[in-house]
């Protein structure tokens, strides 16, 4: 038996597929070639957002996209190569399909929403996010089905695409990377509103976190029932852990409003107890 009877030599055969020595070659080449495409392109990728020629999200969503592309053209010529005809598949899924029902429906509905994610780029890897709940986390995988999401606890939640479609979805991180947020602050009436606001913004501007452009806000909001209510506003990089830098913050509030004599007041209710007396008294 020569070389060319053992590549030629059909290891399956049906109506609708041939398998030979051959065409088994073949496939394995196929899905080489397809895996060092992918690794090469994931690398030029890296090394453009290396140079910061690419953000992390936008590679990410290149490389995933591009990536279901190669194996669906790679599935696509390994099914040519056996015989198997793709008009014959799109029928029998379209026929699965109709016999799995609404099962499929809402898998169908994550991959749609995949897409989108993927190709829109409203949603990227390292962003950081609210969900409903109030629930924040970062963004650590964008997958086509699903997107994995850490929260500050370090666990890590596997959420359908469809809820980031249909649900309500904070992106704090889609315009730029720094964030606005606010520390609320009560002081006694009669207190000196100058010496308040000159403490709030020393508090802002001896934390390494706070962001220096643009400057922390203080804000007079407005007379509260037992207070002088106060905001202060202040951006910075770390949106992840903005709740610790929050704490941080009020904690050097609390050590200066001592150190200068500032009260913070507690809610405080006058009663007034009359006493009724009876006819017979």
């Amino acid at each position: 038996m020569n070389l060319k009877d053992i590549l030629e030599y059909q290891l399956v055969e049906t109506d609708k597929i041939t398998l030979t020595v051959y065409s088994l070659i073949e496939i394995f080449i196929i899905l080489v070639v397809t895996k060092l495409l992918i690794t090469l392109f994931r690398k030029v990728l890296k090394r453009q957002a290396r140079k910061n020629r690419l953000e992390v999200g936008t590679s990410h969503a290149i490389f995933q996209i591009i990536k279901y592309i190669f194996w669906i053209i790679a599935i696509v010529i390994i099914f040519d190569t056996i015989g198997f005809k793709i008009t014959f598949l799109l029928a029998g899924s379209a026929a699965l399909l109709v016999g799995i029902g609404l099962g499929v429906q809402e898998v169908f509905k994550d991959l749609i929403s995949g897409f989108f994610i993927l190709f829109e780029g409203n949603l990227r890897v390292a962003d950081i996010v609210e969900l409903e709940g109030n629930l924040v986390g970062k963004v650590i995988q964008i997958g086509l089905r699903t997107t994995k999401i850490e929260t500050r606890d370090r666990v890590v939640l596997i959420i359908p695409n469809s809820k980031f479609i249909s649900d309500r979805l904070i992106n704090w991180s889609h315009m730029e990377k720094k964030t606005r947020f606010h520390v609320n602050i009560g002081v006694a009436y009669g207190s000196d509103v100058e010496k308040v606001t000159r403490i709030l913004h020393e508090a802002a501007d001896e934390h390494v976190k706070v962001a220096r452009d643009p400057k922390p806000i203080v804000m007079f909001s407005d007379f509260g029932e037992s207070s002088l209510d106060f905001k202060l506003h202040f951006w910075t990089y770390d949106t992840f852990w903005v709740e610790i830098i929050k704490s941080d913050l009020r904690y050097v509030i609390n050590k200066k409003f001592i150190e200068n004599d500032v009260t913070i007041p507690f809610p405080q209710r006058d009663v007034h107890i009359k006493t009724y007396k009876g006819k017979d008294q």
